[in-house]
């Protein structure tokens, strides 16, 4: 007779986390914490970024003060948030969209101040983009993920 009762054993995959970057034009901050997290944590987390008013392009200088850390955001565009992402997200990051931003009862908030990278120079956006490192890096923390090697 063999132990192999594995009853208590969970084969059902874990779900990932997901989190929603939100600022107004979802063009600089939101966009450059999206990279971060997308870098940092590969597939082990669902990441998602949009904007209460798009812009019409993502910030040249975010862009170019992300591509000094090795990490390409040439290719994302400003979005609008949708309900179905929002109501998906474990985590809402809200950067300065103020009441625009959508508020879902049961869900973990967290408003980030960072200065608006829009019309800065490098070394204002390099700040900006460092803090952002740090932010993403604590939620990572927050929600056991681990940066990929």
């Amino acid at each position: 007779m063999t132990n192999d009762d594995t009853s208590h054993v969970s084969l059902a995959p874990e779900r990932r986390p997901a989190v929603l970057f939100l600022c107004v034009h979802n063009a600089g901050r939101s966009q450059m914490a999206a990279g971060w997290l997308r870098h940092l944590a590969g597939d082990t987390v669902d990441v998602f970024s949009g904007g209460s008013d798009p812009g019409d392009a993502t910030n040249a200088t975010a862009i170019a003060a992300m591509a000094e850390v090795g990490i390409d955001i040439s290719a994302e565009y400003p979005k609008p948030w949708t309900d179905e992402v929002a109501r998906a997200a474990d985590v809402i990051v809200t950067m300065g969209c103020g009441d625009a931003c959508p508020i879902f009862p049961g869900k973990r908030y967290e408003d980030w101040e960072l200065t608006d990278p829009a019309g800065q120079p490098i070394e204002v956006v390099r700040t900006v983009r460092d803090d952002i490192e740090r932010r993403v890096r604590a939620l990572m923390a927050s929600l056991d993920v681990s940066a990929k090697a």
